[in-house]
């Protein structure tokens, strides 16, 4: 019988492979020809699977989307990795639990980091990849913004608390990312913005 070909480890493969050349690289060094090198196969297989660099552009990002929410999905599930009180998470530890796989504090949040910031240049004159990526954000903020208003956060209009604290989670990223602040500090940064949210907590990574 010929060998069964599983599809979508094929096409993770090439993309795992362009995600490593665009956090070292960055995304302009990236051509279809590269990055099956680096995945070691051949640029006829890369092709057959990708049409051109903005389709393979486009489905890497998703698995970098993918790979974050489901981690987000995990840690709001009740492993939130974040806060050290007994009993059930706290509100304040869900949500914190959820931003902190945003934030480059170990190798492969960094390596995510790193692309996503790529992809944010690169998207930038490329609307069907931007709309992705609009499309990724409005997801991830409706989540947290469903985590807040569970944890009845009182004065605080759930969506624009969950955009704020979004947009600082990029900052903090982008800084710690580009060597300006200790990834420790990007914490304690997140930390104090989540106590004037819900009241201090102890809250370790």
């Amino acid at each position: 019988m010929p060998k069964r070909v599983d599809h979508r480890a094929r096409r993770t493969q090439i993309a795992d492979a362009l995600m490593r050349l665009a956090a070292s690289q960055g995304l302009e060094a990236v051509s279809l020809r590269h990055v099956a090198a680096e995945a070691g196969v051949s640029t006829g297989m890369v092709q057959h699977y990708f049409r051109t660099k903005d389709e393979m552009m486009a489905f890497a990002l998703d698995v970098v989307m993918d790979g974050i929410q489901e981690r987000m999905a995990a840690a709001g599930g009740g492993g939130t990795g974040g806060g050290a009180r007994r009993g059930a998470p706290s509100a304040r530890d869900d949500v914190r639990a959820l931003l902190v796989q945003l934030l480059p504090l170990d190798e492969q949040r960094s390596r995510e980091g790193h692309v996503a910031l790529a992809f944010l240049a690169y998207a930038a004159t490329k609307p069907a990849l931007a709309e992705g990526l609009r499309t990724s954000a409005a997801r991830m903020r409706a989540h947290l913004a469903d985590r807040i208003r569970a944890g009845g956060v009182g004065g605080a209009d759930p969506a624009r608390a969950a955009a704020a604290l979004l947009a600082l989670v990029d900052g903090l990223g982008v800084h710690a990312l580009s060597g300006q602040l200790p990834a420790d500090d990007a914490l304690a940064a997140l930390d104090a913005h989540l106590d004037s949210l819900f009241g201090a907590g102890p809250g370790t990574r």
